[in-house]
């Protein structure tokens, strides 16, 4: 079983950072893929960013929302991966959940979707005030 902890949430005014960390463990070969999606309240959940965990290179995909501005990446030592948020705007508010799955779609860099996911943390709020 794979679980899964968020951290790093807060309120920062436009324009700020901030970092999110997603803390897991289980067998390795459940978490070929990590991603971070986001759900704002009456809108649906939207994948931000993927890494694909299981090889050698780390393809990485972003919404087209949050290119240039987020960046996800890994540390494998501690089993952490990692969404920095930068030029942060009111649209970014969101509850921000990290996710994982067994399967390789990332591997490719397309959009993700939710049902690709199997396992989930318990989300971090990020709120941005203008």
């Amino acid at each position: 079983q794979v679980q899964l902890v968020e951290s790093g949430g807060g309120s920062v005014q436009a324009g700020g950072s901030l970092r999110l960390s997603c803390a897991a463990s289980g067998p390795r070969y459940r978490r070929n893929c990590m991603g971070w999606f986001r759900q704002a309240p009456g809108k649906e959940r939207e994948g931000v960013a993927t890494i694909y965990t299981g090889g050698r290179t780390s393809t990485t995909y972003y919404a087209d929302s949050v290119k240039g501005r987020f960046t996800i990446s890994q540390d494998n030592a501690k089993n952490t991966v990692y969404l920095q948020l930068n030029d942060l705007k009111p649209d970014d508010t969101a509850r921000y959940y990290c996710a994982a799955t067994s399967t390789t779609y990332c591997a490719a860099g397309g959009r993700p979707r939710s049902n690709e996911y199997e396992y989930w943390g318990q989300g971090a709020q990020v709120t941005v005030s203008s």
